[in-house]
């Protein structure tokens, strides 16, 4: 058996080497390292792959939800709803601008942001809901949309775990995660479902004038050059990223079948046992693209079952094992810990297992294997 990684780079990258390769080659070749050819044809490429109308790439995804929050011009002391179950990245930059975080709970069946407790966050300071796409399931957009549209509130996708997944609508219509709000954000750090070799990441909008105004500012506010007419700041993809980029977008779907069907089978492996609670799979969508595929272990015991995997050499992790209301960095007193009952259950309960385009049936079967043991 090949050695079991978390997520596995090597293999997928000696499957596409020479193409890479060659995409990177260019680059040096022509030594346009900034805002080069490689750079815009990914963005063309991903705005069709995405179906909408205006992708600007930055440097990374925190850069790219900071700067969404900027385009739309949200002032300090602006009120900022988002989930309290994700990685910092998402408060990070609400606190940054000097704006108002709002800490929500999260459903317990999806781990993406509760629809009751938007409903019951918002105040005439509300400006904003940043929904998490976590671990790789779209989050109700459609409802989320109706709120915001309910109190004119501006809707920013954090889409950097589930990029390709798919929203589905009550009329059967789809539209990809991250285009749905009035923008979204995304990154391509390497263990990403489309992932760079380095840092990266996208803005995405289908309105023509902020689009305008965050192609100004991921390039220090210019857009003739010394010209700088919006303060801005300095995020840009570069083209070795790009290239690489560009032979990765082609494959994401595939990408993300793969790890559809790795999550099959684990989930297939654990059912019935009444220890686990595997994440949701549906069969008619492409709502969940698997980032992480996520356990919930319900009998108290997952911190021992985390070593009894690791004992057996088998990566997982905890995502994530302290509440963002929790941090220290982020301590505000309006915080009850009555008002987070799903986000402080599932900080005790969750458990992450490999998840990547490589994992094959006899990886899947040591690690499902192992992890009913520990219950046996």
């Amino acid at each position: 058996m090949r050695k079991l990684q978390m997520v596995d780079l090597k293999s997928q990258y000696d499957k596409i080497k020479p193409a890479v390769d060659a995409s990177i080659q260019e680059v040096l070749e022509t030594t346009t390292y900034i805002n080069g050819p490689k750079v815009h044809e990914f963005q063309k490429q991903l705005e069709e792959y995405l179906g909408v109308k205006h992708v600007i790439p930055c440097a990374n995804g925190t850069d790219a939800l900071q700067i969404a929050m900027m385009g739309l011009g949200l002032q300090p002391g602006d009120e900022v709803i988002t989930a309290d179950f994700t990685f910092a990245a998402t408060v990070e930059v609400i606190a940054l601008l000097q704006l108002t975080p709002v800490l929500v709970d999260v459903d317990l069946h999806n781990m993406n942001i509760s629809l009751e407790a938007i409903k019951k966050a918002i105040t005439p300071k509300t400006k904003a809901i940043v929904p998490v796409h976590l671990f790789g399931r779209a989050a109700n957009m459609e409802a989320i949309m109706t709120i915001a549209k309910e109190h004119n509130l501006y809707v920013i996708e954090d889409n950097a775990q589930a990029i390709g997944a798919n929203c589905v609508f009550s009329d059967g219509t789809k539209k990809k995660a991250g285009t749905i709000g009035h923008v979204g954000a995304t990154s391509f750090f390497p263990s990403k479902n489309l992932g760079c070799y380095g840092d990266g990441g996208a803005i995405f909008t289908n309105d023509d004038d902020l689009a305008h105004t965050i192609r100004g500012i991921v390039n220090h506010g210019m857009y003739v050059r010394y010209h700088h007419d919006v303060v801005g700041v300095n995020s840009r993809l570069d083209s070795i990223q790009a290239a690489v980029l560009n032979i990765k977008l082609a494959l994401l779907d595939d990408y993300n079948l793969a790890r559809q069907h790795a999550a099959r089978k684990y989930s297939a492996a654990f059912e019935g046992n009444n220890n686990i609670v595997a994440p949701m799979i549906c069969d008619d969508c492409d709502c969940h693209v698997f980032h992480q595929y996520t356990l919930r272990i319900t009998n108290g015991k997952r911190d021992q079952l985390l070593d009894h995997l690791q004992a057996k050499q088998i990566p997982c992790a905890i995502y994530y094992p302290i509440p963002l209301h929790s941090q220290k960095a982020y301590l505000d007193p309006r915080y009850k810990e009555e008002d987070f009952p799903i986000t402080n259950q599932l900080v005790q309960e969750v458990i992450s297992l490999p998840m990547h385009t490589e994992l094959d049936d006899e990886q899947i079967k040591f690690i499902t294997e192992s992890v009913l043991e520990f219950f046996n």
